[in-house]
């Protein structure tokens, strides 16, 4: 449905998504613009490009691709995220955590046990470390575990704000990513536990008995692993001594994720750039 004589002049041509590959290379063309398609290419040949952003690793050695993490808008400078985080453990626990709650979702399956066995978690870390959740929902999770969180922000100040996706919809993870020192995030979501990442803060991923990657997304998971940016636990091995080793072991992204890759971009397409060597 797009007229390639309405299309404006453009040096750049930016696209995410399979469905929009094609016309992404139709519009370069006819444009005369560099273009940046972010996501793997299936079928497509990479010299249809002149760049691809992946973050799967294996992607690394191929002339028109660069590996970051998951492009996404969180800015940590904006949110006032310091550069320096000290390490959290037992010896210094965070005061407010973020508690981000997923759902069901391709390869991940939560059962009445995960929620219980994670809520009951998040009381026991209150009691211990004296932390208080900033806990959020999203669109996948289930109406009754959303009810449980509400119920427990009523009773208990251990809960020092909920943000129920019901009422309150989307982009209000800023909000929390601002107030709280860590995250801990159900593993359903990759966008969740990238931004988290790219927002500074130390990220602890939680999983369900029932659950896999894709062999891709495992990759990814591994990366992040690798930088000692996350650390994973299944949800039925929670314990107050397991969650401190791991949250020790983090060392969060010290840089703005946007300026690393904006590098990236001024060295491999350094025509776009006016000061550019």
């Amino acid at each position: 449905g797009l007229s390639a004589r309405r299309l404006p002049a453009a040096d750049l041509v930016v696209s995410a998504g399979g469905e929009t590959m094609v016309a992404n290379v139709a519009a370069a063309r006819h444009l005369g613009a560099a273009n940046i398609f972010c996501g793997s290419l299936r079928k497509m040949a990479p010299e249809h490009f002149s760049l691809v952003i992946s973050s799967y690793a294996r992607h690394a050695h191929l002339p028109r691709h660069v590996v970051a993490i998951k492009p996404n808008v969180m800015d940590p400078d904006a949110l006032g995220r310091p550069r320096a985080v000290p390490r959290l453990g037992a010896d210094n626990p965070p005061a407010r955590a973020g508690l981000l709650i997923g759902g069901n979702s391709g390869l991940f399956h939560y059962e009445a046990a995960d929620w219980d066995r994670l809520l009951a978690f998040a009381e026991a870390l209150s009691a211990a470390w004296g932390t208080r959740w900033l806990v959020s929902t999203s669109r996948r999770t289930p109406d009754g575990v959303a009810d449980r969180i509400a119920a427990l922000a009523e009773r208990s100040d251990m809960v020092a704000r909920f943000v129920d996706y019901r009422t309150a919809g989307p982009g209000t993870l800023r909000e929390i990513f601002a107030e709280v020192d860590m995250v801990v995030c159900t593993e359903d979501s990759s966008t969740m536990i990238s931004e988290a990442i790219s927002a500074r803060l130390p990220v602890i991923g939680v999983s369900p008995a029932r659950h896999a990657f894709k062999p891709e997304e495992a990759e990814y998971r591994a990366t992040l692993t690798g930088e000692n940016w996350c650390r994973s636990l299944p949800i039925a091995d929670l314990t107050v001594e397991r969650f401190a080793q791991a949250l020790g072991e983090i060392r969060p992204m010290a840089e703005n994720h946007m300026d690393r890759l904006a590098a990236v971009l001024r060295a491999r397409l350094p025509g776009l750039f006016s000061d550019a060597p």
